[in-house]
């Protein structure tokens, strides 16, 4: 009878102790809100890989988002271009829509031009020569003059793009007195420069009785004219054809318009 007895409180005992250890390890695996240990864990890696996925993507987006204008910006603030008038200029072709303004005593300056860009002639650009008023030019005709040589003019800039390109008259259209010995260059028809050993240039027109002689240059020869001494009258054909070449040469202007064009012989 004892030993029955023994034998229940020992079963008795054994499934007390089976249910108490169920219990803890479900205890242990449960947390407050009644999430398992193992399940917890995971979110809160995914948790940190997402965290840190997202901070790389936005550390990328952040470089990508940085404009390629944003350079460009800086390019903009760079110094603008030059502005002011250029009187006495001689302006000369570079490329298509840029030029080069040169004036004695100063650095030359480059400058483009725009379709407002404001041309006047007064012979070499457009227009007629030796008239009183500018005539309206196209800038297909100043780049086909420029190209033609240098031309006389004034330039009006405003951040390196010219606002008004005015081709000058002989001393503005008062005219100079004198003679000059230099290079005999062609600018238009009728028109022409002369520059000295400076480089000094002094344009002037012809007119119906201007003496144009020639001793070999311009036309005849160096033993041609009276007593091998006068020269040859040459017709302004034959001075165009040469000033286009070049030729040096004595020219005596009154009022702008040359009276006698002798060549250097």
């Amino acid at each position: 009878m004892n030993r029955h007895l023994r034998n229940a409180v020992v079963a008795a005992a054994a499934i007390t102790a089976g249910l108490l250890m169920t219990a803890c390890q479900n205890g242990t695996g449960t947390d407050s809100s009644g999430k398992s240990g193992t399940g917890a864990g995971r979110p809160a890696a995914a948790e940190k890989a997402s965290d840190s996925q997202g901070s790389k993507g936005s550390e990328g987006s952040e470089s990508s988002a940085t404009p390629k204008g944003s350079e460009g910006s800086h390019d903009s603030a760079n110094p603008k271009g030059v502005s002011g008038t250029f009187q006495n200029g001689t302006v000369s072709y570079l490329a298509p829509g840029k030029y080069i303004v040169s004036v004695p005593g100063r650095t030359d300056q480059q400058f483009l031009v725009a379709d407002d860009t404001e041309v006047h002639g007064a012979g070499t650009i457009c227009g007629e020569a030796g008239s009183k008023v500018d005539a309206p030019c196209t800038l297909d005709q100043l780049e086909a003059a420029a190209k033609k040589g240098a031309v006389s003019a004034d330039v009006e800039m405003r951040n390196g793009i010219a606002t008004q390109v005015t081709e000058r008259r002989s001393a503005e259209g008062k005219g100079v007195s004198g003679t000059w010995f230099g290079n005999v260059s062609y600018l238009a028809p009728g028109k022409y420069t002369v520059s000295d050993m400076k480089g000094v240039e002094q344009q002037f027109l012809l007119a119906e009785d201007t003496k144009i002689w020639g001793y070999g240059d311009i036309c005849g020869d160096t033993n041609t004219g009276e007593g091998g001494q006068g020269g040859t009258e040459c017709t302004e054909a034959e001075l165009e054809a040469a000033a286009k070449k070049g030729f040096s040469a004595e020219v005596v202007i009154s009022d702008g318009i040359a009276t006698t064009i002798r060549d250097d012989h």
